[in-house]
């Protein structure tokens, strides 16, 4: 039998991912069902771009449905008395300055489940949080990115 993957996450993140699943059931998959209806009405369907269309929208919806409820089953909540208050881990926030210019960045390390980089949420996979990861206060850090190394020195972590 195969390991489910565990997915790491905030309790905030998990509750985010039941209101999405909780839409998806009862808002979406009847919104699709009603436009499948719809297309179905226009006659021939293997020239109906919108039966097509609602058809892929459904598969879609459903396939999210599935990895929304695995991802959910298999949560494992970072608690945050679990967490040691100087060490970079999931779940806190680090805020860095990037050597030798000094542009500072905040992140918050979450599972890859809740990563959101727009909100300044990256995942614990990513190579920042790899590299931040188990640091403290001060240290320097060298981070392997797809454009290269970046030198940077942990401000702060809470």
């Amino acid at each position: 039998m195969a390991i489910e993957k565990v997915f790491p996450m905030t309790k905030e993140g998990k509750e985010k991912l039941e209101q999405e699943l909780e839409q998806l059931k009862t808002v979406k998959r009847k919104e699709v069902v009603e436009r499948i209806k719809i297309a179905r009405s226009f006659g021939d369907l293997s020239e109906n771009s919108e039966y097509d269309s609602a058809k892929d929208e459904q598969a879609f919806v459903e396939g999210r449905i599935t990895t929304l409820e695995n991802m959910i089953r298999n949560a494992k909540i970072i608690e945050e008395s679990d967490l040691d208050s100087d060490t970079v881990s999931l779940g806190k926030s680090v805020t860095f300055i990037e050597l030798p210019d000094g542009d500072e960045e905040t992140y918050t390390i979450v599972g890859s489940a809740e990563a959101d980089p727009f909100e300044g949420k990256i995942s614990n996979d990513s190579p920042i949080a790899q590299s931040l990861i188990g640091k403290k206060v001060g240290d320097q850090v060298t981070v392997q990115t797809p454009g290269g190394e970046m030198q940077v020195k942990i401000t702060s972590i809470k």
